[in-house]
């Protein structure tokens, strides 16, 4: 007889926004953005699914014992930096290391185990995570996001405007929101395309890997290929389940 395959609720927690997804093995079966978090979100999001695990991920200071789990004796696990995950994590300060960073290299590691893959998030921070062929998480880096990098002009600066973002910006600006335009979004497609190419200048065939809320200002903006999926981290968060189910 053919084992059952469990479902699972994966909840992440971001600086911004916070998804939930229910996944079925592997099966990404649903999945919902919301500004905050309540009983009765999830209770209504997972109705009829029959969940048998959970995970959770939270990168900000917000609660997250919500009472479902309680009233329906569904096992969680909160994802911390102690938490088994199925590659070896070498930084050097684990404990500092944000559970989302960590992660979106997992997820990056399925999808392309035994080789160098490159994981980036751009969302409120910028993060780069390198993962090596190895299935070693090695570290990365971390710089502002499109929208912060707008809201600290504004902020440090007596004069400058608060600009919102705009597909459509000029490579030369006439005007003070243009130039805001141009040296935001020109600046962070070239520090992008700059990181890429110095890893791969150090790593060989390195595979490069998008998410979070405004990945898709990059796709066909940059010069290197990249893969895209705005679920990335979630699938990572059912992975790290699996595994710890597993164990």
């Amino acid at each position: 007889m053919d084992k059952r395959i469990e479902t699972y609720l994966v909840i992440e927690i971001g600086n911004t926004l916070s998804k939930i997804a229910i996944f079925a093995g592997n099966k990404l079966l649903a999945v919902e953005k919301h500004e905050t978090l309540t009983d009765s979100i999830l209770e209504e999001f997972t109705q009829g699914y029959g969940i048998d695990r959970a995970i959770v991920s939270n990168v900000t200071n917000a609660p997250d014992g919500f009472s479902l789990f309680k009233e329906q004796g569904i096992p969680l696990l909160h994802f911390t930096s102690k938490t088994p995950i199925p590659i070896e994590n070498c930084y050097q300060t684990p404990d500092t290391l944000g559970a989302d960073r960590l992660a979106l290299a997992v997820a990056a590691n399925s999808l392309y185990p035994n080789q160098n893959v490159l994981a980036i998030d751009c969302g409120t921070a910028l993060t780069f995570d390198f993962v090596n062929c190895k299935n070693q998480y090695l570290g990365g880096a971390i710089s502002p996001g499109i929208s912060t990098r707008f809201k600290a002009l504004n902020h440090f600066t007596a004069k400058l405007p608060l600009v919102q973002f705009n597909n459509d910006y000029p490579l030369i600006g006439t005007d003070t929101t243009s130039c805001i335009l141009s040296g935001v979004l020109n600046g962070i497609i070239n520090e992008v395309d700059g990181y890429i190419d110095a890893i791969r200048r150090t790593y060989s065939d390195v595979k490069v890997v998008f998410t979070g809320g405004e990945s898709f200002f990059f796709d066909k903006k940059l010069k290197n290929t990249i893969f895209v999926d705005s679920n990335l981290l979630l699938f990572g968060l059912n992975r790290i389940l699996t595994h710890n189910v597993s164990q």
